[in-house]
């Protein structure tokens, strides 16, 4: 199984129980912040309109919209993250990727943060990005590696290779089929397990190892795993 198959995506996101275990995870890491230095790209860009798909909560859409004072849209396939986002006061509304509601070139930016490999057809996804964005705008796509993690997915016997359809290792090559330039900022860490519950709890939040049967043998002490995510900037 791979992380676009729509039904994982679908029962995955229809609360938010799974996506909050995981989030816990990352309370003690050490390293810089992804989020911080997504956040910080997109505000250097400095744009007017921006677009964030995939918006889960709303978490970044809101930080955005309060560090830029831009104007802020969002959309997720799910009801219940545009719910949150609602509850956050952004501008939030249910939508696909695959098929935005929005005109040619109305955006300054397009944020993806952790969704692109959720998308059944990435390439299409793209299209409609560089669709709806300006000439010279930019998507600030975040991504993991598929080592991401690798010493506590390990631990349950599962190798996520070949399973993201995009991720750090292969995002770029994809980028540039629709965008003109496209960079790439790796923002490493890591995170301290503190024992096999710790662990069993991680990996019973990911859906797409929940499914495979993974089950998490017992071991002794903490277990420090490596966070690898990866920032790429496409421009239009």
């Amino acid at each position: 199984m791979r992380l676009n198959d729509p039904e994982l995506v679908r029962d995955e996101y229809a609360s938010e129980a799974g996506l909050e275990a995981r989030r816990s995870i990352y309370a003690g890491a050490a390293g810089p912040d992804p989020r911080d230095e997504a956040l910080r790209i997109v505000a250097a860009l400095e744009p007017v309109d921006v677009l964030e798909v995939g918006c889960g909560p709303g978490e970044l859409t809101e930080r955005i919209a309060r560090r830029l004072g831009a104007n802020v849209v969002a959309v997720d396939v799910s009801e219940r993250m545009v719910e949150l986002a609602h509850a956050r006061g952004v501008d939030a509304r249910v939508g696909d990727v695959q098929a935005l509601p929005f005109g040619d070139a109305s955006f300054d930016c397009v944020v993806a943060a952790w969704m692109l490999y959720h998308v059944a057809d990435v390439d299409l996804g793209l299209a409609e990005i560089a669709r709806v964005l300006r000439p010279g705008g930019h998507l600030v796509a975040v991504t993991n590696s598929e080592d991401h993690l690798a010493e506590a997915r390990g631990v349950g016997g599962v190798d996520m290779r070949g399973r993201s359809p995009f991720s750090r290792e292969n995002a770029e090559l994809q980028l540039r089929r629709r965008f003109a330039a496209v960079e790439r900022h790796d923002v490493d860490g890591t995170v301290t397990f503190a024992g096999h519950a710790d662990v069993r709890r991680y990996v019973e939040s990911l859906g797409i190892l929940r499914r495979s049967g993974a089950e998490v043998p017992a071991f002794e002490g903490p277990l420090q795993a490596t966070t690898r995510v990866s920032i790429f900037v496409g421009r239009r």
